[in-house]
């Protein structure tokens, strides 16, 4: 191909832009990185192989990850097909030319070399139905307008068409798209020396916890386990979360007074459950997509840190601390503390424990998702009955009622002071 042009096909990596499937793992700007980064291996590759001319067909603007050599032409035309039909008549210039996506990071010089003279075109499919490279010797529109696109049997259909018009056709050896997060793990682990590679490794082990709990409440997979790989079941039930308060939960929600407040709301079912009873509610949390779950079932919730400033502080009738939040920040103290200030004087605190009364573990957590990627190690706190009380009578509250049912144990706190009129600690059995 030393004489003709190298042509690749992109879309300026923008987050929300480009490849959105993988947002299914990975945020928005992530999923831009690792586009980026596939297409400077793939921009890479080109340059690599001889050609008489190296063309962008670009949709948006050039970056720091173009490098030089290669002329940009503005992508034109409605549909997919369009745009590959005007991207070979704008990169024309009299000699045989080999276009290329942004997808496959993975291909080589000597795939894009290939000796195709004695053939009208060059096809290289790929895994998914489509494919990844098509070559022609001049640019002819029926060749592509009118193809479907993005379906699991484009590849077949181009195929059809340039026999269809008489070209004899070489297929090149069939590829895998980086579409969806099981495909850019697979090639990140056959190439390991990519750039999106090593990117992708990077992503693999450094997620932000609140980027896998997200993605849990949209319904993904995730599990929670301590650093040792050991699963901790309460930070796992996510399904739980998602669904409307179950009956142990209202048991526990007798037990409040409004107004409440729900630290570590999730996706908001506790103060929805409030809000039908009348009660008034408002649950807090770091992410913004729980808050805005929580508020599309029309409840109250506010994004922010427990530590941070909130609103009625010292005037809530009840502070929650349900699905082990209590764990929250790995210091149960503190967090008792923080719950004192939080509550009025006569108010209540009620804390989901774990049903072993004597576990005291602080250590960290991790989430894991099916496809291999883990969160940063994040700070938390599994503790029992025991160890809660202890940390609650130095933050100044006292237990006034130990229960429990099924595999679910609560403890409910008053501030000491109030202690004599709401008499010992009872303890029951639901």
């Amino acid at each position: 191909m030393n004489a003709g042009t190298l042509i690749v096909i992109a879309k300026e990596p923008v987050p929300g832009r480009v490849k959105t499937r993988l947002q299914t793992e990975f945020t928005p700007r992530e999923a831009a990185a690792l586009a980026r980064a596939s297409l400077a291996d793939t921009l890479a590759a080109v340059r690599k192989t001889p050609a008489g001319r190296y063309v962008l067909a670009l949709d948006g603007t050039g970056g720091s990850w173009l490098p030089d050599g290669f002329a940009v032409v503005a992508q034109r035309g409605d549909g997919l097909d369009e745009r590959l039909a005007a991207a070979f008549e704008d990169a024309y210039a009299g000699t045989p030319m080999l276009l290329v996506g942004m997808d496959t990071p993975q291909v080589t010089s000597d795939l894009l070399g290939c000796d195709w003279s004695g053939y009208d075109a060059v096809l290289g499919l790929t895994e998914d139905g489509g494919y990844w490279c098509l070559g022609l010797r001049g640019p002819d529109r029926r060749a592509l307008a009118g193809v479907p696109m993005s379906t699991a049997h484009t590849g077949a259909d181009q195929l059809t068409r340039l026999e269809l018009l008489g070209y004899r056709v070489k297929l090149l050896p069939a590829l895998r798209d980086m579409d969806t997060p099981a495909d850019a793990a697979a090639i990140a682990a056959s190439f390991p020396d990519l750039r999106m590679s090593r990117l992708h490794r990077r992503l693999q082990h450094t997620a932000h916890p609140a980027v896998l709990f997200e993605k849990a409440l949209d319904g993904g997979r995730v599990v929670v386990t301590g650093t040792d790989g050991r699963t901790v079941p309460e930070l796992s039930e996510v399904d739980r979360w998602r669904a409307p308060a179950d009956a142990v939960d209202r048991i526990a929600l007798s037990r409040c007074e409004g107004p409440v407040l729900d630290i570590g709301c999730g996706p908001g079912r506790i103060v929805t459950a409030l809000a039908e009873q009348g009660i008034a509610a408002l649950g807090v949390d770091i992410s913004a997509h729980a808050v805005r779950l929580t508020t599309d079932r029309g409840a109250a919730a506010l994004r922010r840190a427990v530590q941070e400033p909130l609103p009625g502080e010292g005037r809530w009738g009840s502070v929650l601390l349900m699905d082990g939040n209590i764990g929250i920040g790995g210091a149960p103290g503190v967090l008792l503390q923080r719950c004192a200030e939080l509550v009025r004087p006569n108010g209540v605190v009620l804390v989901e424990v774990d049903p072993d009364d004597s576990l005291d573990d602080t250590g960290e957590i991790v989430l894991r998702s099916p496809n291999g990627r883990r969160s940063r190690p994040l700070p938390w706190a599994r503790v029992g009955g025991r160890a809660v009380i202890r940390d609650a009578r130095a933050a100044g509250l006292l237990a006034t009622e130990d229960w429990r049912t099924g595999d679910r144990a609560f403890l409910t706190f008053r501030r000491a002071a109030e202690l004599v009129r709401t008499g010992p600690v009872v303890s029951t059995v639901r």
